[in-house]
């Protein structure tokens, strides 16, 4: 199927101009605060009825969110893909209207401020590192969305019906692999969480939903880099079935999985 005559711009005025990928990373914060605020609100889901912050506190961190999500995306991005280009370019680094953001250095980001924040308000970290996770999926289907409107982190050549003619990827169909992502990582993995959280009720066990959530993005992640055209200047690893992003993601599989242990080392507390 052709690409959908989508631009990437929503909008400009004189210079300012406003795009798709910056608003679905703001709308991915805005809706996972007012999410996050309906999970405080409901002291039951907690641990001995104690939520790790309060929602007003929980307001404010959206805004240390945003700031944690870029500061550390596009540092990861200029650390894990270009250190040398930035390196010769540095004044580029700030270039973030251009695009170039890295999910695994937004997470650091967050994981870094949430636990700062956490610390700072008396609350249990793992408990925020928690809602980090139960919200996190609300951005990421939305960023995926995003990157299927630029037209970019497509996938290889393909038969299938749903394949998609992209505007920089030749003349072949393409896998869409942004939605795939946009659909495992983040739709599926949302409606997951939220049955844990509600009605599990996991939320009890400090550190266990934020361990499902990253358990789950790094098997969604890796399956969806089978198909997932890899980056240009990195291609395929050892013989061409491992990607640069599933050594980033492996990670993230290896906490996912210490934290489910650990949280289950006890029963919930009620």
């Amino acid at each position: 199927m052709p690409f959908p005559d989508i631009d990437p711009i929503v909008f400009s005025i004189g210079p300012v101009v406003v795009r798709w990928y910056a608003l679905a990373y703001l709308a991915g914060v805005l809706l996972g605060v007012v999410y996050g605020a309906s999970l405080l609100k409901r002291h039951t889901l907690w641990s001995q009825n104690t939520p790790p912050f309060k929602v007003t506190d929980w307001y404010d961190f959206g805004f240390w969110a945003v700031l944690s999500i870029i500061i550390g995306g596009r540092l990861g991005y200029v650390l894990f893909y270009g250190p040398a280009y930035y390196l010769a370019h540095p004044l580029e680094i700030l270039q973030t209207w251009d695009g170039g953001m890295s999910f695994h250095g937004g997470l650091l980001g967050l994981i870094v401020a949430m636990a700062i924040y956490t610390r700072k308000k008396g609350g249990n970290a793992l408990s925020g590192l928690d809602m980090l996770g139960a919200v996190a999926p609300i951005g990421l289907m939305l960023g995926r969305i995003a990157n299927f409107i630029n037209g970019e982190l497509y996938g290889r050549e393909t038969t299938l019906p749903w394949g998609v003619i992209f505007p920089n990827g030749g003349p072949l169909p393409r896998h869409p692999s942004q939605l795939y992502e946009a659909a495992l990582e983040g739709l599926l993995l949302f409606l997951f969480l939220r049955w844990i959280t509600h009605v599990t009720y996991g939320l009890r066990k400090p550190g266990l939903v934020a361990g499902i959530f990253g358990i789950g993005y790094a098997l969604s992640r890796i399956l969806v880099e089978t198909v997932r055209l890899p980056d240009a200047d990195k291609g395929y690893l050892y013989g061409g079935w491992l990607t640069y992003g599933m050594v980033l993601t492996l990670p993230v599989l290896i906490a996912g999985i210490s934290l489910v242990l650990y949280a289950n080392r006890k029963p919930a507390r009620v």
